[in-house]
């Protein structure tokens, strides 16, 4: 992959990031249920992040003809599944949701795993090694939210079981 084509693939990332945040804050408006509205809402802050790291990067870069040296290879800690737990743990109510949270958490799931594939792509492009280490720094992040998707996903199609995953109740009685 050329360099033309990374920035048009940084192009692409960049309408996705702000896409997505968009669908993430619609959703975290829209929900009944506190988790899914906390864990939209922080992914939302997370992708917006992204937005404005992708943004600056393609900037200098385009300018510059190459890659910035300057550019930033962390982001903030997000741990959405502790944030999950937590949230789950503090309830005193099973989740008040509907069929339309569940199919936002299946696209939003389709949306992170693209972006995995995307950044995993770009880095697997890419010859230089800092390049290289933001894209997988990314994706790794994506696949972060991905997971923790899943595990939303989990709770609302089957709270019991998801309880008893999270706190290793043994069958056993011990």
């Amino acid at each position: 992959m050329n360099t033309d084509e990374r920035l048009n693939a940084l192009e692409v990332a960049l309408t996705n990031e702000m896409n997505e945040r968009q669908f993430y804050l619609n959703n975290a408006a829209r929900t009944r249920n506190p988790v899914g509205k906390a864990m939209f809402a922080r992914i939302a802050e997370d992708e917006l992040e992204h937005y404005e790291m992708i943004k600056k990067l393609h900037a200098q870069w385009k300018a510059g003809g190459k890659w910035p040296e300057t550019v930033p290879l962390t982001v903030k800690e997000t741990n959405i599944k502790t944030l999950l737990q937590r949230l789950v743990s503090e309830s005193r109510e099973g989740p008040s949701s509907d069929s339309d949270d569940l199919a936002a958490i299946q696209t939003a799931a389709q949306f992170e795993s693209k972006g995995v594939d995307l950044y995993r792509e770009l880095a697997d492009a890419s010859t230089d090694p800092e390049e290289k280490n933001f894209f997988s720094m990314l994706s790794g992040v994506e696949r972060d939210h991905y997971l923790s998707l899943k595990d939303m996903e989990e709770y609302l199609k089957n709270p019991a079981s998801w309880h008893t995953s999270k706190e290793r109740h043994g069958l056993d009685g011990a």
